[in-house]
């Protein structure tokens, strides 16, 4: 039998994102993506949606910390200062608050990668989530909330914890797309 019949794609179109000869995937594009991907996260207060309280969960910061989980050592540790600086610009909390949470959050998951070098997809939700909680407790705190605003915010916690499988797909195929061949070496 011929090997073209045993296998179809053997002599067709060369299937997408398969290494091939001299190939080699794009430095920019490995470098960029995963920057331009949490700060498009960082966008997510410009949204049109109405509510009488946050319900949006802070999709940069989620986006940071799945990158970070899923890739270690892809960003630096002082990677939440420019990120944080970029999501200051458009959260509404005082200015530098992102700053700080980031780079303490990056700073916990460098910790958390030397002490956890292998873990499962449970326990990244969970750090994850506890990192989330943090998070927005503390934004919470450092905007000047008092005791009823952080009963307004469990909405937008829940959510956050709930949408992080979700944004782990995202991750990983964007992950996929940064690193297909496709310039010559």
């Amino acid at each position: 039998m011929p090997s073209s019949l045993a296998n179809p794609n053997s002599g067709g179109l060369p299937r997408f994102g398969q290494p091939r000869i001299n190939r080699a995937p794009s430095k920019i594009l490995a470098i960029s993506a995963p920057w331009l991907l949490v700060m498009l996260g960082s966008l997510s207060p410009l949204w049109p949606i109405i509510a009488s309280g946050p319900v949006i969960p802070p999709l940069g910061f989620l986006l940071l910390v799945i990158w970070q989980q899923l890739r270690p050592g892809l960003f630096p540790v002082w990677a939440g200062l420019p990120l944080g600086l970029f999501d200051d610009l458009f959260s509404g909390q005082p200015f530098g608050s992102a700053v700080m949470l980031w780079s303490a959050s990056m700073i916990l998951l460098d910790l958390f990668e030397a002490r956890f070098p292998w873990r499962s997809v449970v326990f990244n939700w969970l750090v994850a989530s506890c990192l989330t909680l943090v998070y927005l407790v503390c934004a919470a705190w450092l905007a000047g909330a008092n005791h009823t605003a952080f009963a307004v915010i469990w909405p937008q916690v829940l959510l956050s914890i709930l949408v992080c499988p979700i944004l782990a797909q995202l991750v990983s195929m964007t992950d996929r797309f940064r690193l297909i061949p496709i310039r010559k070496r």
